[in-house]
């Protein structure tokens, strides 16, 4: 398994309610054509500076918010853009031509003004970044993922997010074991006790950490502080 094959493998899926950023366009919010080929060179190169991390920390359910417009899992597209005030774009893809990295299409009218000038934001995505850096852990020492690495949206509405079902879920986890095959050894950590209990059902080792939306950013905080303090 190399990246190649592995992103090769991810373009090939296609499904009702379920959209693919790294294959997949959509008229009313994405640039054009060519944004499934920006998020595809995108996530190619966050996994390309990545083939050595520690850590694969994996949530349920890709977001429009997140991997949708960057094509990167609990990576908002404002965050490539240097649009954060709290997470450096660099240490998600190092030296790269982030300009290049937009997708949304900031004249679209489904895009509130914010959107239209920084692009798309995720509340998850924000606190799973600010942990990671705030312990110092390398960027580049951690996989975010997905069970589900695809977009599950409801019918008629793109821009919304839905639970995977349990077919959904057969589906996706086999992606993560590519992944898990493509860079071994990484330890896994569950965002989430809905991740962790998936996981464990398919077989997959993992601590859990509880998921920073609702109110529960700062015990996912603390969670995360707790696995890197015993890891040192």
């Amino acid at each position: 398994m190399d990246i190649k094959t592995f992103l090769d493998k991810l373009q090939a899926y296609h499904a009702p309610l379920v959209f693919n950023p790294w294959s997949e366009f959509d008229t009313s919010c994405d640039i054009g054509e060519e944004a499934p080929v920006i998020r595809s060179a995108t996530f190619k190169r966050y996994l390309e500076l990545r083939t050595k991390a520690k850590y694969l920390f994996i949530a349920e359910g890709l977001g429009y918010q997140g991997g949708h417009f960057s094509g990167i899992a609990i990576t908002s597209e404002r965050i490539l853009l240097g649009h954060h005030p709290d997470v450096d774009q660099k240490s998600v893809l190092g030296e790269w031509d982030y300009a290049k990295t937009r997708t949304s299409d900031p004249a679209s009218s489904l895009l509130n003004n914010s959107q239209k000038q920084k692009g798309f934001n995720e509340p998850t995505d924000t606190a799973v970044w600010n942990a990671l850096n705030r312990h110092g852990l390398a960027a580049f020492d951690v996989i975010l993922w997905n069970i589900f690495p695809f977009h599950p949206y409801k019918e008629g509405n793109l821009l919304s997010n839905r639970t995977p079902s349990n077919t959904e879920l057969d589906e996706g986890i086999e992606y993560a074991k590519m992944l898990m095959e493509l860079v071994p050894d990484m330890k896994v950590v569950a965002i989430g006790q809905k991740a962790a209990t998936t996981l464990a059902r398919y077989g997959v080792d993992c601590v859990a950490v509880p998921h920073p939306s609702m109110g529960g950013a700062n015990r996912f905080k603390a969670a995360v502080a707790e696995i890197f303090a015993n890891e040192k």
